[in-house]
């Protein structure tokens, strides 16, 4: 009987480590993890950002916060007044909640209807046709130029008492009015301008049909489903991201709208108030009344108000918004 003899392998002990291989492994690590992070060169690129960020952004958010508790007319040193600003606007002002209501008709009226316009014209040009970009293109083009005070100025002509809108419906023998000048409908002729700008949506609205699968509009044809039925089961609800995205950007857009209302109503947000929307009531006592205190307090307001209803969307989205999962 043999046995088997292994032979134990004996192991040195390590070399005892010198201070100045200790530095030269400490050297190699910081080289290599500067290696693996970038060094100070990222930083060096993003400083422009950092600096915009800063030093347009948060520091001018920062000191309009502290100006909206004072009383600063641009001319003299601002004076501390505590919460006088919000009491005043909420207790004292009536054209404080002249532009809250008409801002918020603004809002309600002309964010859904651009949107819906802006679905179906997209659901139109989302087909393979000769010079359909052509088309795509016409129909962004409002939304370039609908911003600007030459348009605005336009639309003031198309709605005054002898503009081409009375022009139109005297063929059909109605009897216009001055649309612009009439606090009843001054509002809604700003609100068709904002729907005539629904280029912007159209090309989202457009660039997320064009990634619905299409095998499943096939399986809902041979099913037997109607053009309505395929709208409302499978379009609208594969479609509910780029809706909500939509819906956020538009709401934003639609609060800040200063440039219509300034130019169709030649600044007064006339009349009787019923175009003073808040940019441009905020705009006014900046600007004209070198109230800057009280300016930036309804700035505050305005951004509060703002993110309460971005806020919100981002809660409810969870209950009608579907995504891949």
């Amino acid at each position: 009987m043999t046995t088997a003899k292994t032979d134990e392998v004996v192991k040195e002990p390590p070399a005892p480590v010198t201070p100045s291989d200790q530095r030269e492994r400490d050297r190699m690590r910081r080289r290599l993890a500067r290696r693996r992070g970038g060094g100070w060169w990222p930083y060096a690129f993003l400083a422009p950002w950092f600096i915009g960020l800063f030093g347009l952004t948060i520091y001018p958010m920062l000191d309009s916060l502290y100006l909206s508790f004072t009383n600063f007319d641009l001319l003299t040193p601002p004076q501390w007044t505590g919460t006088d600003n919000y009491e005043r606007m909420f207790t004292e002002d009536p054209v404080f909640w002249d532009s809250v209501h008409a801002t918020l008709v603004y809002v309600v009226v002309s964010v859904p209807l651009k949107l819906a316009l802006a679905l179906g014209v997209a659901m139109l040009l989302n087909r393979d046709l000769k010079g359909i970009g052509l088309y795509r293109a016409a129909f962004y083009l409002p939304s370039l130029l609908g911003g600007a005070v030459a348009i605005a100025i336009v639309w003031r002509q198309v709605f005054g008492g002898d503009g081409l809108f009375n022009d139109f419906l005297g063929w059909f023998g109605i009897k216009g009015q001055d649309w612009i000048s009439s606090p009843d409908t001054a509002l809604y002729t700003l609100v068709l301008l904002a729907v005539w700008q629904f280029g912007t949506p159209m090309v989202i609205f457009l660039a997320g049909l064009k990634q619905l699968p299409k095998d499943v509009y096939e399986a809902a044809a041979i099913d037997g489903a109607s053009p309505v039925t395929r709208f409302f089961k499978i379009t609208l609800p594969l479609l509910t991201p780029i809706v909500f995205f939509n819906v956020v950007l538009q709401i934003i857009d639609a609060f800040k709208t200063f440039t219509p209302a300034f130019v169709v109503s030649n600044g007064s947000g006339g009349p009787l108030n019923s175009t003073m929307l808040y940019s441009l009531y905020l705009y006014k006592k900046g600007f004209t009344d070198l109230q800057m205190g009280y300016a930036s307090a309804l700035a505050w307001v305005l951004f509060l108000v703002i993110a309460g209803f971005t806020a919100v969307n981002f809660i409810a989205s969870r209950y009608w918004v579907h995504y891949d999962d």
